[in-house]
């Protein structure tokens, strides 16, 4: 090989190197707009997110719900986190568009058809599996973790009508043994665990985007994922054991909402596989499956 061969190969590679640092600056600089935003309405975003600790709270008798952080940093850095979270999912729409102009000019015409629905289902999953961490599971969570050790909760049980008054004066009586166990929640650890159920929830609602684009490309069949339930059931038991904070209920509710998103992708690569042989019977590329492996 020449080296005028060697400089004609290399001229693609050093366009889609210059090609690939565009998208990442204009990637990058979505993020950084949209960090600077985030941070702006930090302090809304985490009221919106301590909301159902809140509402845990005064159900559970307190009726001035207050949190706590014990670092002078420890503020800052809440509302720091919470603009990188937020920014990422603010600017997750520039960002896949870019990924989407990298990749697209390498595809065909039917690729980028089949590839194009689930660029846009995964937001939509995403945010949806959010949405349900937030306004169901973490309020639940919520009050099974603080009814254990919540004093008022204990104190209502033992003086009723304790709090149902805004603003009346919680006299506790005096005791000679015992300790009394009162939730001092920090902003960080409490947000932490919102987050991390949110994160969950959002990315095991992937699972049918993860799966279908498989058996577009070939790599899953609907056949396969049937007779894989068993094992799939298991596995996901196991994520949600993992990913969730550690109580069945939160585990329990994950499995139940991810179970279901298995089916579905079934349903859907069963479809794409008809519509697949359908296509290959039209032009007479279709050919049967042997005998042998139709009865596997």
């Amino acid at each position: 090989m020449s080296a005028e061969d060697i400089d004609d190969s290399a001229a693609p590679l050093v366009e889609h190197l210059a090609e690939l640092r565009n998208r990442l600056i204009w990637s990058v600089g979505a993020f950084l707009v949209a960090l600077i935003l985030c941070f702006i309405v930090a302090e809304p975003i985490l009221d919106f997110l301590l909301h159902p600790i809140e509402l845990a709270m005064r159900e559970l008798g307190n009726p001035n719900p207050t949190m706590q952080y014990t670092a002078p940093q420890e503020y800052f850095f809440t509302l720091m986190h919470i603009a990188v979270v937020a920014g990422l999912m603010l600017s997750f729409p520039v960002i896949g568009y870019q990924l989407w102009r990298f990749i697209a000019p390498g595809l065909y015409r039917n690729e980028k058809s089949a590839f194009l629905p689930f660029l846009i289902a995964s937001p939509v999953l995403f945010f949806a599996g959010a949405a349900f961490a937030h306004f169901i599971v973490t309020p639940m969570a919520m009050k099974f973790f603080l009814g254990f050790a919540d004093s008022y909760s204990l104190l209502s049980a033992i003086l009723p009508g304790l709090g149902d008054t805004p603003g009346a004066d919680l006299a506790v009586p005096e005791t000679s043994e015992g300790i009394e166990i009162v939730f001092q929640g920090k902003v960080n650890e409490t947000l932490d665990i919102s987050l991390k159920l949110i994160m969950a929830f959002g990315l095991c609602f992937q699972l049918p985007v993860l799966l279908t684009l498989m058996g577009t490309a070939g790599m899953i069949s609907a056949k396969g994922l049937a007779g894989m339930r068993k094992y799939a059931i298991v596995l996901i038991l196991l994520i949600s054991a993992v990913v969730t904070p550690p109580d069945v209920l939160s585990q329990m509710i994950l499995f139940m909402a991810v179970y279901p998103l298995y089916e579905v992708s079934i349903f859907l690569i069963r479809r794409i596989e008809k519509r697949r042989e359908a296509a290959a019977r039209a032009d007479g590329t279709w050919e049967e499956p042997e005998e042998e492996d139709a009865q596997k």
